[in-house]
């Protein structure tokens, strides 16, 4: 963790930062502390909403992107590399002092070191924790313009960007799932996880469709998202879609629900989404979801809604159709 190479950088022999500086923190755990930095003026540079709102708990200051110069800046590198670059080109194009770069082995922090170091001088690495932390004393953001991106329109027509989920091209379980809505939606309809638009977009195809919620928690993913789905039916909303409340009860909810936190499958993420379906839907309302075959759902379908039919897939996914939410005492 970084809690444990922070400190050692900071350290004797480690990077000089103005006393109080301000100082940008990009994509920390939400389990670390930054007691290291105390006395700077700290922000955190977030686009996840959990992990926002929960540094916003905390008392720290948050932003989803860099804004202004900093005196120094920290990257915590994500595991996808075209995003830990593009954090990076971010760091050092906006900040004047050194850039120090943390990561544990598994998140490629080695072959990170190894490119930086190509391109500019490195001091370290501080070794700890099963990572590493090295520092940019006085980086070019011209010797990293190469690793700056953005949202990019694709070759298969849709806008996506480094770190969104199926950046590269379509999902196969969002595909197959909208192959599997009927024609007939419903007035109002949720996309719960809505990524960069994909399954929205085909809802959008039905003309009794009067509206499209879009729910997605990662910031860069929503942006994409507004690029790819312009039609005025659309309403976008930058939040955590187990806690999202509708302006009202909802026809549909459509979702292709995630079920990673970390390198690990984690079913209880798409249970939370589908507590939360059933909290948004009409009495009357239906739920479409794909998930993966091997994830338990169908306990979790049956506690929520009076009946809950699958009704398609293949050896990967399974598509469920759900109806009559069930409500819950609380």
């Amino acid at each position: 963790m970084i809690d444990a190479r922070l400190p050692l950088a900071l350290g004797e022999g480690g990077p000089l930062l103005p006393s109080g500086g301000r100082v940008a923190v990009f994509r920390p755990p939400v389990d670390a502390s930054l007691s290291a930095l105390e006395g700077f003026q700290v922000e955190i540079i977030e686009g996840f909403r959990p992990a926002f709102d929960a540094w916003t708990t905390r008392g720290m200051a948050c932003a989803v992107e860099p804004e202004g110069i900093y005196d120094a800046s920290v990257v915590c590198l994500p595991r996808a590399r075209a995003e830990a670059h593009a954090m990076i080109a971010d760091a050092v194009r906006m900040t004047k002092g050194p850039v120090l770069i943390d990561g544990q082995k598994t998140d490629g922090a080695d072959s990170i070191l190894r490119a930086a170091r190509r391109r500019t001088e490195v001091t370290g690495p501080f070794i700890r924790a099963h990572g590493k932390l090295f520092v940019m004393p006085d980086a070019d953001p011209g010797d990293f313009a190469d690793w700056q991106a953005g949202p990019a329109l694709t070759e298969g027509g849709f806008w996506t960007a480094p770190g969104v989920f199926s950046a590269d091209a379509v999902d196969p379980a969002s595909a197959l799932l909208a192959q599997a809505l009927p024609e007939r939606l419903g007035r109002t309809v949720v996309d719960l996880g809505a990524g960069w638009g994909f399954l929205s977009a085909h809802v959008l195809t039905r003309e009794t469709v009067e509206q499209v919620h879009l729910v997605e928690a990662g910031h860069m993913a929503l942006e994409c998202a507004r690029h790819n789905v312009t039609d005025p039916r659309a309403a976008f909303y930058w939040a955590d879609a187990t806690r999202w409340q509708a302006p009202g009860p909802c026809d549909t909810v459509v979702m292709n629900p995630p079920f990673h936190t970390g390198r690990d499958a984690d079913p209880a993420l798409g249970q939370a989404f589908v507590a939360s379906a059933a909290r948004l839907l009409a009495s009357n309302g239906h739920l479409w979801m794909v998930a993966n075959r091997h994830l338990p759902y169908e306990a979790t379908l049956q506690k929520f809604f009076s009946k809950v039919t699958e009704v398609g897939g293949d050896n990967r996914f399974k598509l469920f159709q759900a109806t009559r939410p069930l409500r819950r005492r609380r």
